[in-house]
């Protein structure tokens, strides 16, 4: 064990903590986004930004095989619906998916968020509006998002996004945007 000057033992969870804490300019880009989920990385990152709170994030949020719990707490406080701030557990496995594509696209850019968690009354006003929203949309369950990047094609994000076979991707081209979740595996949309 590593210890400090002050005689206080330095654990394993401090150590990544301080870790996660700190500013790394440079991740490792991951070859193989289906090798990543399957923890074959040492690190996630999620970076994003919200044009409609003006919020960013640029977290590692796992590092070595195990979620950092502050981290998560704060991807799931920022992908909350920004329409009534309720906040839920996201599914870790659709960040996982997102950071996954994300390193696959080799772009610095951070994503925009578009969708995140939809509280049920969120996801019925956005019913009425439009007839491409699921009744039981993954929204609901904190396993979706809809996201967009400037530097990439819509196509290009979603073959990235296909390639982790973690959940489900659609394209959305009219709007400029993918949804990925990880539901079951599927593609729809041009």
């Amino acid at each position: 064990m590593m210890k400090q000057k002050s005689s206080g033992v330095i654990t394993r969870r401090g150590l990544l903590g301080a870790f996660a804490a700190s500013a790394v300019v440079a991740a490792p880009t991951y070859s193989n986004a289906a090798g990543f989920l399957r923890g074959g990385g040492d690190i996630r990152r999620i970076k994003m930004y919200s044009g409609r709170t003006g919020e960013r994030i640029d977290m590692i949020y796992w590092v070595d095989g195990d979620y950092i719990a502050d981290a998560v707490k704060e991807v799931n406080f920022f992908m909350r619906d920004w329409r009534n701030s309720k906040t839920i557990q996201m599914d870790t496995r659709t960040i996982d998916v997102m950071a996954a594509s994300h390193n696959l696209m080799d772009t610095s850019e951070p994503y925009m968020l578009l969708s995140g968690y939809r509280s049920p009354e969120t996801n019925a006003m956005l019913r009425r509006r439009s007839s491409g929203v699921a009744k039981n949309s993954l929204h609901m369950r904190g396993q979706a998002a809809d996201i967009r990047l400037s530097s990439r094609s819509v196509s290009q994000m979603a073959r990235a996004a296909q390639r982790c076979s973690g959940g489900g991707v659609g394209r959305y081209s009219g709007a400029n945007f993918v949804h990925m979740d990880c539901g079951p595996v599927r593609s729809w949309g041009s």
